[in-house]
């Protein structure tokens, strides 16, 4: 599969420095990341109040965000001329926008607002985060120019991505169970959705992370033997990447065939996600490999 070359198919910056196309994809960034803090603060003070004008807003700002972020990727990728996610800088911003779209795809079928509490937090610091790298538009390595890129890396983020939608459904649960279980029911009791709804949201992002997250694992491992020689070369983001897979894989298999629902699979997508982290971030900051990024 070789690169995509030639877009966009009219040249936007056309006249302009290189140092002002950098500028124009960060005040792009910088417009998403401020929305999507709005977004953030919009669901929490939904959690707190359970104002449905609140949710209204925060629902808003978290549209525009990704309207501002997708234009981000628009004008980052006309003045790179590669899929800008080959970096930590780009890395960040790409998993943060692929949060915010898994967030609003389960919202249309699963209409929990206050999902959005611990969904948007996150995709906020991620953003911010990236916010601290350097942002600078690089030459691609020759070790990147390959169409593998574009669909490794978005199907492995779309999948992680869907598991953070399992995560705040998982953390959720068991917040809403443990009021159940008590005898005075704590303030959130009547602001949280119930525990089917909940379950329902964990069990539907895993329907849809984990054959993303497959079909990346999947789509890497040939990429590797293209320009490697060999599929697997137990990299430590491969041997993570695997240690994640098994994690949601046997979560999978003991919802479908064994039956496991509410606190037990809530609890094995928390330890999942801690493994998504570690596989993005800690992998990358820690271990070092073929995969690893640099901060500068």
């Amino acid at each position: 599969m070789e690169p995509a070359r030639g877009w966009p198919p009219v040249d936007i910056y056309q006249g302009i420095s290189h140092t002002s196309k950098t500028v124009l994809n960060i005040r792009f960034f910088q417009v998403a990341l401020a929305l999507y803090g709005l977004g953030t603060l919009g669901y929490l003070a939904f959690l707190a109040t359970q104002r449905e004008a609140l949710a209204r807003l925060a629902r808003l700002a978290t549209g525009l965000g990704l309207l501002a972020h997708t234009g981000y990727f628009v004008t980052r990728w006309a003045a790179s001329g590669y899929f800008p996610i080959t970096n930590l800088f780009e890395s960040l911003n790409f998993f943060a926008w692929a949060i915010v779209v898994s967030f609003i795809i389960l919202q249309i079928k699963f209409p929990a607002a206050v999902v959005g509490a611990i969904v948007m937090p996150i995709a906020f610091l991620l953003g911010a985060f990236a916010l601290t790298l350097d942002a600078a538009v690089a030459p691609l390595a020759p070790a990147l120019q390959s169409g593998w890129l574009y669909l490794h890396t978005t199907l492995a983020f779309l999948g992680d991505a869907f598991f953070v939608i399992a995560f705040a459904g998982g953390v959720l649960y068991l917040i809403q169970e443990r009021q159940l279980k008590s005898r005075h029911t704590g303030a959130f009791f009547h602001r949280l959705p119930s525990l089917d709804l909940l379950d329902r949201v964990n069990y539907r992002s895993l329907t849809f992370g984990f054959p993303l997250l497959t079909l990346g694992i999947i789509t890497g491992a040939i990429w590797a033997e293209l320009a490697w020689g060999s599929y697997w070369q137990w990299d430590p983001k491969e041997t993570w990447s695997l240690i994640t897979w098994f994690i949601y894989a046997a979560l999978v298999h003991a919802r479908l065939t064994v039956g496991w629902r509410g606190r037990k699979a809530a609890w094995l997508s928390i330890v999942g996600f801690i493994a998504v982290l570690f596989t993005f971030l800690g992998v990358n900051l820690l271990l070092g490999g073929l995969h690893s990024y640099a901060t500068k």
